[in-house]
């Protein structure tokens, strides 16, 4: 069964049964709705772990959830290939199986009308005994890590790369990543952390387990000591690689500005857990602080298929899609699915608003131009107080040069949140504000809503400096790589 049944051995567990143990790479889900004919196609490779071609293993195709069931099977050619064609849209579970290998299952897949989607699987070899047995003895989760976090930086010299939009969302979504963990801990911090630690670091030297590495890193975080948090929660992941242990570890690297070791944490981790959305998310969020949108985006969108109805991905992929200025077609129907599944939910529709806005090409597509303006209005609808969709219709007026509207609505955005949590925000509707002004002739008024906007700045450079004493800048070095460059 691999390191799962490993895992699951440590914890005491019997070992799961084979089938559904694999490591699965995934390209390219997209969202449908189930038809009853269609000319979509499947297509892929089936590789073994060393990366060669197997041949000769069934693909089994199943329309989810059909009566009777629905299942069309294939085999892989010499080249490991496989292609299913005439397929209808729907939602299947795809299964490969090969003597001598665990079974490899996509529980639910995708797959729209008309669409060619590639999907290639990559089987584990099956455990024997006396393997599974030498797994539980040395169950590490991977060979030594290829970086080596070796300190902190000056807190007062954190920067960013980028537009101040971008490098704020890299951070709010590092932030919002660390808030999908952690795992409880073994004894609940006290608020008494020097005694906490004491006692864990006695403990320790008695016992060296997971558990005690894992409460001992909450307890160093709380104190400020991250880099010895950071170095608790490995060992925590190497003694028990579970996943809530090797998410902690991952979450930690992301949100002290480290996303390269956090992202070859939670991509191994991702193979250990491929049914994990918050690995998939921790992982999308490494590659966005990287500066990889398309990498992220691509790891958020197949988090979104491993349970459809869960709102989470939808909202990291509208939070990033934020601080861009295009979108992909990907990410468009990722949140229209969201709307269909929540209608009623405001941030999926203005979400989707904004990709819809985003993506057009004509600035006098007015068919665009009404769908976003509809959905803004539907978000208002269901939260007067949601004043990012404000701000999102001020800008279509703008753009429509409809100034003395674009004016109430960047109005309507100042007054409806100012909340020290939307000053972002507002600096921006105050900012717009000012541009409409002063295209209206009104150099009085667009003075004084710069003056607002340039008080917001400082206050957002107070609260940047105060945020980035909390959280410290780890110093780390990627293995045969030069260490990163003071910031």
């Amino acid at each position: 069964m691999g390191r799962l049944c490993a895992v699951s051995q440590q914890l005491g567990s019997a070992c799961p049964p084979v089938r559904g143990v694999a490591a699965l790479v995934l390209f390219s889900l997209v969202p449908l709705t189930l038809h009853s004919q269609g000319t979509a196609s499947l297509h892929g490779t089936v590789r073994n772990s060393e990366g060669k071609p197997v041949a000769g293993a069934a693909i089994h195709l199943q329309v989810k959830d059909a009566t009777p069931a629905q299942i069309q099977t294939v085999h892989t050619d010499q080249g490991g290939k496989y292609s299913v064609a005439a397929l209808s849209g729907g939602v299947y579970l795809l299964r490969t199986e090969m003597s001598g290998y665990s079974d490899a299952e996509i529980p639910a897949l995708f797959i729209g009308p008309n669409e060619t989607k590639n999907i290639d699987l990559t089987l584990l070899a099956a455990k024997t005994p006396e393997s599974q047995a030498a797994s539980a003895r040395s169950p590490e989760f991977f060979d030594e890590p290829r970086f080596t976090v070796a300190g902190v930086t000056d807190t007062t010299s954190l920067g960013g790369h980028g537009s101040d939009t971008i490098v704020r969302t890299r951070e709010s979504i590092a932030k919002e990543t660390v808030s999908l963990g952690k795992a409880p801990a073994a004894t609940a911090p006290t608020g008494d952390y020097e005694n906490e630690r004491d006692q864990l670091l006695s403990l320790l030297a008695r016992s060296d387990k997971a558990e005690l590495h894992h409460s001992l890193g909450d307890v160093q975080e709380k104190l400020g000591d991250s880099l010895d948090a950071v170095r608790e929660y490995q060992r925590a992941a190497e003694l028990d690689p579970t996943e809530s242990y090797l998410f902690d570890w991952g979450s930690e690297l992301l949100l002290h500005h480290a996303p390269e070791p956090a992202s070859e944490v939670f991509s191994k981790a991702s193979r250990l857990f491929p049914h994990s959305t918050r690995i998939l998310i921790g992982l999308g969020a490494a590659w966005f602080a990287r500066g990889s949108y398309d990498q992220a985006v691509r790891r958020i969108c197949e988090a979104s298929d491993l349970n459809p109805r869960d709102s989470m991905p939808y909202l990291f992929l509208g939070r990033i899609q934020s601080a861009e200025t295009t979108t992909s077609e990907e990410v468009v129907e990722k949140l229209r699915r969201f709307v269909e599944l929540e209608p009623q939910n405001a941030e999926a529709n203005y979400y989707y608003a904004v990709s819809l806005w985003k993506q057009r090409k004509d600035p006098q597509d007015t068919a665009n131009s009404a769908q976003v303006e509809a959905l803004l209005g539907k978000v208002i609808h269901l939260d007067p107080k949601f004043a990012a969709a404000y701000l999102q219709l001020g800008i279509l007026h703008s753009e429509q040069k409809n100034y003395p509207r674009a004016i109430a609505d960047y109005q309507q955005a100042i007054q409806a949140n100012p909340q020290m949590h939307m000053q972002i925000l507002m600096e921006e509707a105050h900012f717009r504000l000012a541009q409409a002004y002063r295209q209206i002739g009104d150099a009085a008024r667009a003075e004084a809503e710069l003056q607002a906007r340039s008080l917001i700045d400082k206050e957002l450079a107070q609260e940047a400096e105060r945020e980035r004493h909390d959280i410290r800048q780890f110093v780390y070095t990627l293995r045969d790589q030069p260490p990163p460059p003071a910031p």
